[in-house]
C-alpha cells in the first residue's frame, strides 16, 4: 500500500464509524527487510520484502471483530470490511467487552533509526561473509543460518482519537555450526542497531559449542541439576510470560490460575520484567494497540508474582487497570528482561555435582497448561557435569517437568545478559545462563 500515512488511516477509521461500528482501531505496520540465508558456509539466497500489514479492530453492540490483511490499497480493504457488517448482528456478544480507552498524551521513547542497518540492507553479502569467517576461526566443517535487517513503522489510529506513529530498525540472526563427526552448536542475536561484534560473537559461540560437543555419548534418564543457556531459558520464559497474560488466566491456559499478585511463584533469585521501553530490543513500543502509553513493569520480583498483563478488556473483567499490553484480545509481553545475578558460567559449573549443561532446545510442548507440565527436546551441544567439571558431551535427552519447578528451583543466575530472539523465541529477551536444581530428564529417541 503506497497510500499509507496518518491522514489516510485516520480518514479510513472515520469512515468505518459512519458505517455503524461503535469502536474502531486500525494498526498499520510497514516492514522493509532483507534476509540472507546461509548454507554450507556460503550465502545461499538474499530475499527482500516490503510488507504492509493492516490489523483492524471493530466492535458493534458488544460484538468484537479482529481482522488481519495485507491489502494492495484501502479500496481492497474496504471490500473485506463490508462483508463483516452483514455478520455483525449474528455474532455472540463478548463477555469481556470494554470500549476503547480515551487517548492520553503518549511520551515517546527515543526513536531508534540506525543508518548502519539501512545501509546493511545493500551490503548483506559482505556482512554474511564476515560472520562466516568468524565462525571458521574454530575447527568446524560448516555453518548454516539466517540474518535479517530491516526498518519497521507502526501507525495506530482509533475512533477515540488516538493517532500515533513509531519507527525503528532491527537486526536478527541465528547461526548453527557443525564439527565432525557429530558436533553442533547454535547461537542467536537480536538488536535495534547494527553491532558486527554481536554477530561475530554469535558465530564464535555456535562454533565453540560445535567443537566441544564432538563424540557424544548417551546418559541415563533421571533427575539432574541443569544449567540452561540463555537460549533455552528464553524459550521457556516465552511460555511462562504468555501464561502471565490475563487472557490466558481467564481462558484456563495458565499455571498462574491459582495465583494472585503477591504470591510466591519462583525462586527469590528470579526477577522478570516486561520492558516495552527498552530500546535495545526490537519490540520496544511507546504505545500499545489501544493507544495507551506503555511502561516497564515487574512480572515476577524476587520470586513474587507482581502483575498479570492486561489490556482494558481483561482489566475491566478482573476489576483492575490496564498494564498497556494490548493486544486487542490477548495482552502480550513486549520485551522480557531478567535481572542479572553475579555468577559466571564457570562458577555455575563448579557448583554442580551431577548435572547437565544444555545450550539449545526445540519442540517445546505443553501437556497440561494449568499444571505447567511440559517437555522440550535438547539439541546441539549438551554436556554432562560431574564434581564441578564438564566431563563429556551427551545426546538424546529431553527435559520433562513443570514450568513451576523451573521457576522455583533456580539456584544461580548468571551476571551477563544476552539478546535472544529466533524462531523458537519470538519475544525479544535479555536472559542469562541459569542453574536449576532437580530437573527431570528423559530420553529422546527420535
Amino acid at each position: 500500500m503506497s497510500d499509507v500515512n496518518l491522514d489516510n488511516i485516520s480518514r479510513f477509521v472515520n469512515e468505518l464509524i459512519k458505517k455503524g461500528f461503535d469502536d474502531v482501531a486500525a494498526k498499520v505496520e510497514v516492514v522493509d527487510s532483507v534476509m540472507t540465508k546461509i548454507a554450507n558456509s556460503s550465502v545461499s539466497i538474499v530475499q527482500n520484502w516490503k510488507r504492509t500489514i493492516v490489523d483492524l479492530y471493530l466492535a458493534k453492540n458488544r460484538r468484537i471483530f479482529v481482522l488481519h490483511f495485507e491489502p494492495k490499497s484501502f479500496k481492497d480493504l474496504q471490500k473485506h470490511v463490508d462483508s463483516v457488517i452483514s455478520l455483525a448482528d449474528r455474532v455472540t456478544e463478548s463477555p469481556i467487552y470494554a470500549p476503547l480507552p480515551e487517548p492520553s498524551k503518549v511520551r515517546y521513547v527515543e526513536e531508534v533509526i540506525d543508518k548502519r542497518v539501512i545501509e546493511a540492507a545493500n551490503n548483506m553479502n559482505s556482512i554474511a561473509e564476515r560472520v562466516i569467517e568468524a565462525a571458521h576461526r574454530e575447527n568446524i566443517e560448516s555453518v548454516a543460518g539466517m540474518m535479517q535487517v530491516g526498518y519497521n513503522e507502526i501507525i495506530l489510529s482509533s475512533s477515540k482519537g488516538a493517532l500515533l506513529e513509531e519507527k525503528k530498525t532491527f537486526v536478527q540472526g541465528y547461526l548453527r555450526a557443525f564439527a565432525q563427526p557429530d558436533g553442533s552448536g547454535q547461537w542467536c542475536y537480536t538488536s535495534t542497531t547494527l553491532d558486527l561484534s554481536g554477530l561475530e560473537s554469535m558465530a564464535f559461540t555456535a562454533s565453540r559449542y560445535a567443537v566441544d560437543s564432538r563424540n557424544r555419548s548417551e546418559i541415563e534418564p533421571g533427575v539432574y541439576d541443569v544449567i540452561l543457556s540463555p537460549m533455552v531459558f528464553a524459550n521457556l520464559l516465552e511460555y511462562i510470560t504468555s501464561m502471565a497474560s490475563a487472557m490466558s488466566v481467564i481462558m484456563g491456559w495458565s499455571m498462574f490460575m491459582k495465583n494472585r499478585p503477591g504470591d510466591v511463584v519462583a525462586s527469590q533469585l528470579l526477577t522478570l520484567q516486561d520492558e516495552p521501553r527498552n530500546t535495545e530490543l526490537p519490540n520496544f513500543r511507546s504505545f500499545d494497540d489501544e493507544g495507551v502509553e506503555t511502561c516497564n513493569k515487574l512480572v515476577i520480583e524476587g520470586g513474587v508474582l507482581r502483575t498479570l498483563l492486561h489490556n482494558t478488556k481483561t482489566a475491566k473483567y478482573m476489576n483492575t487497570t490496564t498494564t498497556a499490553n494490548a493486544g486487542w484480545i490477548n495482552p502480550v509481553p513486549w520485551n522480557i528482561v531478567v535481572r542479572p545475578g553475579s555468577a559466571t558460567l564457570d562458577e555455575m559449573v563448579s557448583e554442580v555435582r551431577r548435572g547437565l549443561f544444555i545450550t539449545n532446545n526445540w519442540y517445546t510442548r505443553l501437556q497440561n497448561y494449568v499444571e505447567g507440565m511440559f517437555s522440550t527436546v535438547a539439541r546441539d551441544a549438551i554436556f554432562y557435569i560431574e564434581n564441578g567439571k564438564i566431563v563429556k558431551p551427551v545426546t538424546k535427552i529431553r527435559i520433562a517437568d513443570k514450568l513451576g519447578n523451573i521457576l522455583k528451583n533456580v539456584a544461580i543466575v548468571g551476571r551477563e545478559l544476552y539478546n535472544i530472539q529466533w524462531w523458537e523465541v519470538g519475544i525479544p529477551m535479555k536472559t542469562p545462563y541459569i542453574l536449576v536444581k532437580s530437573i527431570n530428564i528423559s530420553k529422546h529417541t527420535i
